[in-house]
């Protein structure tokens, strides 16, 4: 991709991208197809690819992947830094090589980004400590335990603390690029970016938009009866005091082991499952709203709207709309 210039400002916005073998393609080639589809609208963006080695990578799917510069021929401080993931992310903190590159170009970067699995090699450098961070839906829980400096925030598709911006999983990267696009040279830009690629400027929702039920087995027994009581029926009432009070132990003894084994605390378990719930009689029932609110627990429409906009980013009936079909909404 031509020369290397400098960071901010009459140039162009340098954005690094750490690759290294097993990344995951789509966490690499997201974000420098959003971003090399905005110069197209008036963005200066040049987009460098470089590994800890300086050769070449082979990603998780096979495909090889060629850097464009050298580190040593970086900007001093070069504008983005955008650190994809692997889908075992312990390869990829184990590796110092990476670790120690990512550190170095972190410290001296002026916004620092991950995609995907991308954030636990930022948290194994100390730079996510005290900072709001998210990952892949999956691997949420594994941050938290592996990481506990970082406030994981596991719902949300993308999360920003200051100069830190860190993504969900694998096309998580294009909402965070847009975004990034839409910081540096507004929502016009970013929309004309969206529109090419034929993508959301916001998608509709968070990773809540995935089941719940798909979240990594707590390892307790106790926890998992609790969550197996709650997954049986969410129409239940489900206060914690009535959770602690079945399970036979304090309230605050459950609310510790549930967000150890889980990430979460147990209400918000309850929340997913019902928001879950719900959506599976919104998208495939033509109950009312009301009558699906009771169905799901939530005992009346305003709270499940409350809880659906809390979670999802969108009210039941909007839901109802986009997801009971592939096909566009009229």
């Amino acid at each position: 991709m031509g020369g290397v210039g400098g960071g901010a400002g009459g140039g162009s916005r340098v954005v690094v991208i750490v690759a290294f073998d097993q990344v995951q393609l789509l966490d690499v080639a997201g974000p420098m197809e959003v971003l090399t589809t905005a110069n197209r609208y008036g963005a200066r963006y040049d987009v460098q690819v470089v590994s800890p080695d300086g050769r070449d990578v082979v990603t998780s799917s096979g495909l090889r992947v060629g850097v464009t510069t050298s580190v040593d021929r970086l900007p001093a401080e070069p504008h983005t830094l955008v650190v994809p993931g692997r889908r075992d992310w312990r390869r990829a903190t184990a590796d110092t090589a990476l670790t120690g590159l990512v550190t170095t170009l972190a410290a001296r970067t002026r916004r620092v980004t991950s995609v995907c699995a991308g954030a636990f090699v930022l948290a194994h450098t100390g730079v996510l400590d005290g900072r709001r961070a998210t990952t892949h839906w999956e691997l949420a829980p594994q941050l938290t335990a592996a990481y506990p400096e970082v406030r994981v925030a596991p719902d949300l598709v993308f999360v920003r603390d200051g100069h830190l911006v860190t993504s969900a999983g694998v096309t998580a990267g294009i909402d965070l690029s847009l975004a990034l696009v839409e910081e540096d040279h507004g929502a016009g830009v970013a929309r004309e970016v969206a529109r090419q690629l034929v993508v959301f400027m916001a998608r509709p929702g968070g990773q809540s938009q995935f089941s719940v039920r798909m979240t990594p087995r707590a390892q307790h027994p106790l926890v998992r009866r609790v969550m197996d009581e709650i997954t049986a029926d969410p129409s239940l009432p489900r206060g914690l005091d009535a959770l602690a009070a079945g399970a036979g132990v304090s309230v605050r003894h459950l609310a510790r082991l549930f967000r150890k084994e889980t990430g979460m605390t147990p209400g918000r378990y309850v929340d997913a499952v019902r928001v879950e719930a719900a959506q599976a009689l919104l998208s495939s029932g033509t109950d009312p709203v009301e009558e699906v609110a009771r169905q799901a627990g939530f005992g009346s429409s305003e709270s499940m709207r409350r809880v659906f906009q809390h979670a999802l980013g969108v009210s039941p009936t909007v839901y109802r709309a986009r997801f009971r079909s592939t096909a566009p909404a009229a």
